[in-house]
């Protein structure tokens, strides 16, 4: 059994898959393995900060924001210090 993702994880998850291109709400909810309703708070959360923005269109989807892109740089650089240590 894997263990369980911590919240850091998921948002960290998140912002990569929407940092390629914008990404809908089942991009986001296949490439992270969760489901509809357990995605959305971070998704209000993720916005609600100002790491995403919605898109609008024929559906919604979300983009990373230039404050997305500083906190994904610095969760990937606290990520490789983490891990560096560990080995």
């Amino acid at each position: 059994m894997m263990p369980r993702r911590s919240k850091i994880q998921i948002i960290t998850q998140i912002l990569e898959i929407c940092l390629q291109s914008s990404a809908g709400k089942t991009k986001i909810v296949y490439q992270t393995c969760m489901n509809f309703d357990s995605i959305v708070p971070y998704l209000s959360l993720m916005t609600r900060k100002g790491l995403l923005e919605i898109v609008s269109g024929r559906r919604q989807r979300y983009k990373i924001t230039p404050k997305g892109k500083m906190a994904l740089e610095k969760l990937r650089a606290i990520k490789k210090q983490i891990t560096e240590e560990m080995y």
